[in-house]
């Protein structure tokens, strides 16, 4: 990704968090602009002003909680938008993916597996029509990533889980490898990798399977990754 300049909101209360932020993003993009705000309205008026490439966003800030602010910012954006927050909760991260976040990391965070995912969201928020509609038995995919039909009813998406779900339909009926997901999804495995993509499989399921808790579509395949089930 050689993007010359990139505009970043970051919506952050910690001053060491903004400065550390700020300073990571200088090793990639050097003339990268920042605004910063310490309050959710503040962020949310900077998103709608200045219209930027990305979005990181903390939850814990003093005036309205982060999901709610995430919730105000999909009203008018599809920005990308990246959750870090010291909260870890595996429930919270399903409910920042829900909300449409495409990204939640966890501090303290890595500087490099930060920019490797900034770069690979970057990266998908460009490219992630290619190759699309798809289409698996009474499952299409399309002409968005986040727009799925399933058996006739539509479903929305995540970016992040369309990313996942067009690879598995892509090799429909042979299992899809931990590694090739994460490089779908960050460019690079990482340390962590297959623990976020048990979170976002999980999450897919939910919206796919009529039983989640016994997946008929989405699969797992012991020591090989996951499989998209061939139709019937």
């Amino acid at each position: 990704m050689n993007k010359p300049e990139l505009t970043v909101v970051l919506i952050e209360d910690d001053a060491e968090i903004v400065e550390a932020v700020t300073l990571t993003f200088k090793i990639r993009w050097s003339q990268a602009t920042f605004l910063s705000s310490p309050s959710g309205e503040e962020g949310i008026s900077l998103v709608e002003k200045h219209n930027p490439d990305l979005v990181i966003l903390d939850l814990g800030l003093p005036d309205m909680n982060g999901f709610n602010v995430l919730k105000e910012i999909r009203r008018f954006s599809h920005v990308p938008v990246i959750i870090l927050t010291a909260r870890g909760e595996e429930a919270d991260i399903v409910r920042g993916l829900e909300l449409g976040a495409d990204e939640y990391i966890v501090k303290p965070f890595r500087q490099m597996e930060l920019l490797a995912r900034v770069k690979a969201i970057l990266r998908r928020h460009e490219t992630s029509g290619d190759e699309l509609p798809l289409t698996v038995g009474g499952m299409s995919l399309g002409p968005s990533i986040r727009d799925l039909t399933l058996r006739g009813h539509r479903v929305n998406l995540t970016r992040t889980e369309g990313i996942v779900l067009s690879q598995l339909m892509r090799s429909v009926g042979h299992p899809v490898s931990h590694a090739a997901l994460a490089r779908a999804l960050w460019g690079e495995e990482y340390p962590g990798a297959a623990e976020s993509l048990k979170v976002y499989v999980r999450h897919l399921r939910e919206k796919i399977e009529e039983n989640p808790s016994d997946p008929k579509l989405l699969l797992t395949r012991i020591g090989a990754g996951y499989q998209l089930a061939k139709p019937e």
